[in-house]
């Protein structure tokens, strides 16, 4: 028998194998879904992680406006989540906004440990897993 959590954890595996095969729209409308339902029976784990999927599911079927709208409001409940900050810079270099891009970039830097001459990672690379999660 299935319970809300189970649906709701093979939704998100459904919704996680469409954005590894590169079906972002898709992945979108699924994980778009989840966070709203996450909202009337909390899940077994914070939203964090599922709300970033969804974001990086906009960034990479280029749905911008969606992907910065998500990644501030994580931004709101979790100032230092790092990837988002990350997310949310290069999110706002693709709309051609360098200068706000910026202190989001710098913060992801700081946070998330890619400095000392190391590339930020890219949200353009196709890596399943965000960088620094297992």
């Amino acid at each position: 028998m299935s319970t809300p959590e189970t649906g709701m954890a093979d939704r998100y595996q459904r919704a996680r194998g469409l954005f590894e095969h590169g079906e972002y729209q898709a992945a979108a409308q699924e994980l778009s879904a989840l966070v709203d339902a996450s909202a009337l029976e909390p899940p077994l784990h914070g939203t964090t992680e599922l709300r970033l999927l969804l974001a990086r599911s906009y960034y990479h079927s280029a749905q911008l406006n969606r992907a910065e709208r998500v990644t501030r409001a994580i931004l709101v409940d979790d100032p230092d989540e790092a990837y988002a900050n990350l997310l949310l810079g290069r999110t706002l270099q693709r709309q051609g906004r360098q200068a706000e891009a910026k202190p989001h970039l710098a913060m992801a830097d700081l946070l998330g440990g890619y400095g000392d001459g190391h590339r930020l990672p890219d949200p353009d690379d196709e890596a399943g897993e965000r960088p620094g999660r297992a």
